[in-house]
């Protein structure tokens, strides 16, 4: 009898362990809600408002480009801050330093933001962020010398910074899986329409007489701020943060509307209880790296130093290095310095102008099919071939300046292919890289690590932003057709850089997305996973909902 009994209960607890495999492998299956691209879209109206609205964070350094490029070569900006006038002894200096202080800023908002988002919430930090960017916007409006608007830019750099680095934390942990690629687009395409936007507003001021005429394009950019910061908290928290406070039936009840289905959708439940069992797992091992003995602060310092452990190296050297190519691609020099560059190579003051603003709209010409398509293109083709695609241009652009620079009057076809292999170049950015940089860090850490390793990623962009915005003005000087090379090596490193390391995303939730780096089965965390999900998948978490 009691060998029968052994045999029954050794049955029953085989059984149990199937059906906890079973239920555990379905994590790993693809979690469709909807189509893909723009019918997935269209029937996602909720998430869709959501993540337009958190997207529209990058509006504000849009922006800020946008109206840059302009009022530097503003004869009115110049007379009221001669340090920034060609006439000045240190004039590339100082204008590449007063337009570059916001990405440094930016750079400093990354760092501490992280923190912010993680412990108050991902639309709570974008309140904070709209807080202090309106700051520095009003600074730099107000700004009565040079000094002064350097420190505005600053400020409203680290608002900037904060915006656009807590903008695509949110989309992706909010966005279903299947969509997830191409609302992160709208990060890149924000930045874009802002861009737009504040160049010909700022085209139509240059016509006022006095200050008004870049004043007032710089106090404008506080409204869609405001906007950001204020609608954003009619919207659900992430359910992925809730997660991460242990308010699981808020977590369900978050992602109920999002996805606008009942709590007995098998979808949402699954979704649920993989957001669950990659927390509870992720917090165990947080807590076997760490201790729980730790300060905020302490644990925090230990937090970062993680990021570049041998468990997370692979994520850290991917989001970084993307963000770093993205950069060095050169689309900052073309995007601040646009007027610079057209008028390098033969074009009038007028035309210069009108051709720069025309480097934004391609800009978002490029984004659109990356938007409609870019989870069923996948992630990793278009870094690979978004590369090669962007070196063509800047390497037969080093070969035309470096032969007709200085005879652009005898030469005036050379001077619009010129101008032409800028646009195929900006295309090819905002179809690849543009977008890439904000959408793949976002999805490549695990839930305790996202908001450090977006924060990580967006510094990368700022710092690397700051070191173009700093360098190219004395670039064109000293280097002339070098500085084409100089950026299109860098094209030609990311595409192997992404062959080498980056992998492919589309269609995985995050959960999914964070065993591609680690271990799935084996050892002691293949362990750990497996009970973690047992309790989840055996109805543990069930009542707490």
């Amino acid at each position: 009898m009691a060998a029968a009994l052994s045999k029954d209960k050794s049955n029953e607890n085989e059984h149990r362990e199937n059906v906890i495999e079973v239920n555990r492998n379905q994590l790993d299956e693809e979690i469709l809600y909807e189509s893909k691209g723009l019918a997935g879209l269209i029937r996602s109206p909720y998430v869709c408002g959501a993540c337009v609205l958190a997207a529209s964070g990058g509006f504000s350094f849009g922006y800020d480009q946008g109206v840059i490029s302009l009022i530097l070569v503003m004869q009115q900006f110049r007379d009221y801050y001669p340090e920034v006038a060609p006439e000045h002894p240190r004039y590339g200096f100082n204008t590449g330093f007063m337009t570059a202080m916001l990405e440094l800023g930016a750079f400093l908002g990354c760092l501490f933001m992280p923190m912010v988002a993680d412990r108050f919430s991902r639309k709570r930090a974008l309140a904070v962020a709209t807080v202090i960017f309106c700051v520095g916007a009003v600074i730099q409006t107000a700004a009565s010398n040079y000094g002064a608007l350097v420190a505005g830019r600053t400020i409203g750099g680290i608002g900037v910074g904060s915006l656009a680095m807590t903008s695509p934390l949110w989309i992706s942990e909010v966005a279903p899986p299947n969509l997830r690629g191409s609302l992160l687009v709208m990060e890149s395409i924000s930045i874009v329409v802002g861009a737009t936007v504040a160049y010909w507003m700022t085209y139509g001021t240059r016509l006022m007489d006095g200050h008004m005429a870049f004043r007032l394009p710089l106090a404008l950019q506080v409204i869609p701020a405001l906007v950001v910061g204020v609608g954003i908290q009619f919207f659900p928290y992430s359910p992925r943060w809730l997660a991460m406070r242990h308010r699981d039936g808020d977590c369900l009840r978050a992602l109920m509307k999002l996805r606008r289905l009942p709590e007995t959708d098998e979808r949402v439940r699954r979704e649920w209880k993989g957001i669950l069992a990659e927390v509870r797992f992720q917090e165990v091992m947080q807590r076997r790296e760490h201790g729980v003995d730790n300060s905020a602060w302490g644990l925090e310092l230990k937090e970062w130093r993680a990021m570049f452990a041998p468990k997370y190296v692979r994520q850290t050297i991917v989001a970084l290095g993307i963000s770093f190519f993205q950069q060095f691609s050169g689309i900052n020099a073309f995007v601040y310095y646009a007027p610079t560059f057209v008028q390098a190579m033969g074009q009038s003051y007028e035309t210069s102008l009108i051709l720069s603003g025309m480097v934004n709209v391609f800009q978002f010409v490029g984004n659109l099919p990356t938007f409609f398509f870019l989870d069923q293109m996948g992630r990793r083709p278009i870094a690979i071939f978004g590369g090669l695609a962007m070196s063509i241009p800047h390497f037969i652009m080093a070969g035309v300046v470096g032969k007709y620079a200085g005879n652009w009057s005898a030469h005036p076809a050379m001077g619009w292919f010129g101008v032409a292999l800028i646009y195929i170049y900006v295309v090819a950015y905002a179809a690849t890289y543009g977008p890439l940089a904000w959408a793949l860090p976002s999805e490549i850490f695990p839930s305790h690590k996202r908001a450090k390793g977006v924060g990580a990623a967006s510094a990368m962009i700022w710092l690397a932003n700051f070191i173009v915005g700093v360098t190219v003005p004395e670039m064109l000087i000293a280097l002339g057709w070098g500085t084409y090379l100089f950026f299109g090596c860098f094209c030609l490193g990311a595409a192997v850089f992404s062959y080498f390391l980056v992998p492919e995303t589309a269609g995985r939730s995050l959960e999914q997305v964070s065993l591609l780096f680690g271990e799935r089965g084996g050892g002691e965390e293949g362990e750990v996973r497996r009970r973690i999900a047992g309790e989840i998948w055996g109805g543990d978490v069930m009542g707490k909902a």
